[in-house]
């Protein structure tokens, strides 16, 4: 298991188009992966999971995946989350 502490600085947070680019980068991975707000965790493959965490922009989220590409799988979203989705 892999996880890594993001903040989401996109102007609009991780609503609609860009939680659509996300869940799009997520599910090239094969590792489960998953978006913790505070105390609820959701499929990070999932966009009803995603948008329904209401994360706005500078929200802290822990990036969450377990499985054989682990690593690379968190370490991608974090690079789209850090970039603005510029990626």
């Amino acid at each position: 298991m892999y996880s890594q502490e993001a903040v989401v600085n996109n102007q609009v947070g991780l609503h609609a188009r860009p939680a659509t680019y996300f869940i799009q980068k997520a599910n090239e991975f094969k590792s489960s992966i998953w978006v913790e707000k505070e105390e609820r965790k959701v499929n990070a493959k999932s966009l009803l999971g995603v948008l329904s965490l209401g994360i706005v922009k500078g929200t802290p989220i822990k990036l969450i995946a377990d499985g054989p590409d682990e690593k690379e799988a968190v370490e991608a979203l974090y690079k789209m989350i850090s970039s603005d989705f510029s990626e």
